[in-house]
């Protein structure tokens, strides 16, 4: 099966590579995003492979059908840059990589946790200047404090897991209860406003949707208490950053740690030190002192990068053979 690979990067070029080896697949790889203007590019081919940066929206699926392209595989957990009903009246068939690595974006999310609560990155730069106070290095201890955890599904039970050799106080919500989390890992249940109350620290481990769309905004990050510490690796969009800035200047959230961003298509992932683009909104992140932000990079881990390429072979085998893959979306 003829496929083109949108968005490749240098990276993972290696393990896609390693993992058609001994496939029936061709793969020919583009390191233009998949967008309106680009979809041209996949005439001829019968599958394209995309990322979370790419644009499958209704047009661009429409363009993609009159090329040919008959089958999208996703080399991501994360769907929601695609219109699976547009696919789906198309005959597109579409399969994504859900289970990857959970690990590595839990771990990734722990590591942004323990840096901005530890002012790793304030002190590393500290130092370099030969710096050595401690002034404003002053964190805090993560044992007994109340951790929660918004979005429980295959990520957030493994940063449950993790937290909980801290010996935190574990907080969550999400619409289906892990009864493994609750009698293992003391996980304690409740609704989304009581769990910013309460906790010290809140993960955001949840997909983007209708329902998530700017979640925590500016009345939810009024229910917070002063000093709190916001870690995303979800979504951009699941926080309406401009209320979390305004969070930050009056004192009333202590620090948010993200690897997403709302606007990140067409940044992120790509070297712009002498193109820098105009966005207001991520140069006030980016210079903000009590914001870490992380170019999306929770995903790349050997492992993680092995898996997908695992995955995106399987799914266009099981096109090839006219068979439905595990993970399909449409």
């Amino acid at each position: 099966m003829r496929t083109l690979v949108y968005s490749a990067k240098d990276f993972e070029i290696p393990y896609l590579n390693n993992a058609s080896q001994d496939s029936i697949h061709s793969l020919d790889f583009i390191e233009d995003r998949l967008t309106t203007h680009t979809a041209m590019k996949a005439i001829g081919y019968d599958a394209i492979s995309i990322f979370s940066a790419d644009d499958a929206s209704a047009n661009v699926l429409e363009k993609l059908k009159d090329f040919g392209v008959q089958y999208i595989t996703l080399r991501s957990a994360g769907y929601d840059n695609v219109n699976l009903n547009k696919a789906k009246k198309l005959n597109i068939k579409v399969a994504n990589a859900p289970d990857y690595s959970p690990n590595a974006i839990a771990e990734h999310a722990i590591a942004l946790l323990l840096a901005i609560n530890r002012k790793i990155t304030i002190s590393n730069k500290q130092v370099q200047e030969y710096n050595f106070t401690l002034s404003n290095l002053v964190g805090m201890d993560l044992k007994r404090k109340t951790i929660g955890i918004i979005g429980t599904g295959r990520i957030g039970s493994v940063i449950a897991k993790i937290l909980h050799g801290f010996d935190t106080q574990i907080v969550a919500t999400d619409i289906d209860l892990n009864k493994n989390l609750i009698h293992n890992y003391g996980v304690r249940y409740t609704t989304i406003k009581e769990l910013c109350s309460q906790c010290d620290v809140i993960l955001l481990s949840i997909p983007l949707n209708t329902s998530t769309y700017q979640l925590i905004d500016k009345e939810m990050l009024n229910c917070m208490k002063p000093n709190t510490y916001i870690i995303n690796i979800s979504r951009g969009a699941v926080v309406h950053t401009k209320s979390i800035l305004e969070a930050l200047d009056s004192n009333r959230l202590a620090g948010y740690a993200t690897d997403v961003y709302e606007k990140e298509s067409g940044v992120f992932f790509y070297n712009r030190s002498s193109d820098i683009p105009e966005d207001h909104l991520l140069e006030s992140l980016l210079k903000h002192p009590k914001v870490l932000l992380t170019p999306h990079q929770a995903f790349a881990t050997q492992e993680a990068l092995s898996n997908i390429a695992a995955t995106t072979i399987e799914n266009l085998t099981a096109w090839q053979r006219d068979e439905h893959p595990k993970n399909r979306l449409a």
